[in-house]
């Protein structure tokens, strides 16, 4: 059985907004790895974003060299290149520097200038001429992405990736529902939050380190655990050393103590309606 953390209404918890007024490159700036997603095959996990793409994706591409078979590789259109032209284009030079001739995944990072009929359509071409298998979206609300499924005429939208961790549950409301229903797959990226993890003295730290100590299992899994206990809902989780690479394939998915259903106090479901979070 799968824990529930908590029932009870809560705040909101957000840093950064969609609407907010970053320029393009502060907003893109959010850092990322290849990594494991849970309830998937290994997922390498490419961002498409500034300059630092380039030596990011060349890396990429030599760390599953010879072992393209056994990922589920995925990358991204920044929307200053999410023109159907631009779209194209960015799609060839992440394919040339991770030296492979497809994409599993081709995600728009977030809506922005150009009409996102051009971007679902420069996809579904991609996906016709088998340079990508599936499009997605990134940082898209219901709103968002019942355009982004409008636009697409040929294909489904296959994906959303979008900000969900224990301090940021507000996906749960209406846009996991609407995702499932559908069958669109919700991505969580940054699942242990952008901040550190609650201290073990702390009354939220406290219940993650019980569930842990009573299942066998560290306080990362105990989290992969609560936030791809809904269907249709995986994390891809940054592994930034080799200790957290072993780690991940624990089983975080696994079945848990049947007490831990109950519910436990620290973090909230929103139950107000929050606007979408973003990195």
């Amino acid at each position: 059985m799968r824990i529930r953390l908590d029932r009870r209404a809560g705040p909101c918890h957000r840093t950064r907004h969609l609407d907010d007024r970053r320029s393009p490159r502060e907003r893109a700036a959010r850092r990322g790895s290849p990594a494991r997603g849970h309830g998937s095959r290994p997922y390498a996990y490419r961002h498409g974003r500034n300059v630092r793409q380039r030596p990011r994706e060349k890396l990429t591409g030599e760390a599953i060299a010879g072992r393209r078979d056994e990922v589920f590789l995925v990358s991204k259109v920044l929307p200053s290149n999410a023109s159907y032209d631009g779209t194209l284009r960015a799609c060839e030079r992440s394919l040339a520097r991770l030296g492979t001739d497809h994409l599993d995944l081709y995600l728009l990072h977030w809506e922005g200038s150009y009409p996102l009929g051009e971007t679902m359509r420069a996809m579904e071409r991609l996906i016709d001429e088998g340079q990508i298998r599936f499009a997605g979206v990134s940082n898209f609300d219901v709103v968002q992405v019942k355009a982004a499924q409008a636009a697409l005429r040929h294909h489904r939208l296959a994906a959303n990736q979008v900000l969900y961790h224990l301090r940021d549950r507000g996906i749960e409301r209406k846009l996991v529902p609407y995702c499932q229903e559908r069958q669109i797959a919700v991505v969580a990226y940054s699942p242990f939050g952008h901040e550190a993890l609650p201290r073990l003295d702390s009354a939220a730290g406290r219940v993650l380190a019980e569930v842990a100590q009573r299942n066998e299992r560290t306080v990362r899994q105990v989290i992969l655990n609560f936030l791809t206990r809904l269907p249709g809902v995986f994390t891809i989780p940054k592994a930034g050393q080799p200790e957290h690479t072993r780690e991940m394939p624990g089983d975080p998915a696994g079945r848990f103590h049947r007490r831990h259903r109950r519910s436990r106090p620290g973090f909230p479901r929103a139950q107000s309606r929050c606007p979408l979070g973003m990195l």
